[in-house]
């Protein structure tokens, strides 16, 4: 059974994992009910997909909580993956990609702007400090910092491979009709943010667990 300091944990994951769930759900429902649902696009999108495994990641770590288990270091690995990915998502959609221009096919919708915040900025803060203030129960080595990068691109080789075959893609900066060069520097400048703050999550994890 988890312990008294490890409640707060486990009921903070959760009610986490309820949200991020709870708005994709929100989403899907209202466009549904504008008859402009398109699965196949919506959950091809990094902030989905970071979403719905984030929020899987958030419950199975409860789980072990809540059984008394020792984290293992596959999960902390992925809870640094996902901490790591919802922080990229909150940054580059506030900086790159709010307010722009709405697909065709969507004009005269607007999306629900609650869950909208949740997934793209309340999420990604709350997810961090999340990570920042619960140590992991094996300490993660600077070097597997670099595990993180199997997920993000794995996503955009799957968003590449798809967007060759289909022509849509799900954000403009890795849209090649923009032009290679921008493409790739994009590619590269997301791989470095990504590095960067996982190399500097597992010291600045560590330092807060000691004091």
């Amino acid at each position: 059974m988890a312990s008294k300091n490890n409640l707060l944990i486990v009921v903070i994951r959760v009610l986490l994992a309820i949200s991020l769930f709870g708005s994709v759900y929100w989403q899907v429902s209202d466009r549904m009910m504008h008859n402009l649902f398109r699965p196949s696009e919506y959950f091809s999108y990094f902030t989905i997909t970071s979403c719905l495994l984030t929020a899987v990641v958030l419950t199975l770590s409860a789980i072990q909580l809540t059984r008394g288990q020792a984290e293992t270091k596959l999960l902390s690995l992925s809870r640094l993956t996902m901490a790591v990915s919802m922080v990229i998502v909150g940054v580059i959609y506030n900086a790159l990609l709010r307010g722009g221009d709405p697909d065709p096919r969507d004009v005269g919708y607007a999306w629900p702007v609650l869950p909208n915040e949740v997934v793209h900025t309340y999420g990604p803060i709350l997810i961090f400090i999340e990570w920042m203030l619960t140590r992991t129960t094996i300490a993660l080595q600077i070097k597997q910092a670099f595990w993180v990068l199997v997920y993000p691109l794995a996503w955009l080789g799957f968003s590449i491979i798809r967007g060759i075959i289909t022509g849509w893609w799900p954000y403009w900066f890795i849209d090649p009709k923009y032009g290679i060069g921008t493409q790739a520097t994009w590619i590269v400048v997301i791989a470095v943010m990504f590095s960067v703050l996982a190399l500097g999550f597992i010291p600045a994890q560590k330092a807060l667990a000691k004091r």
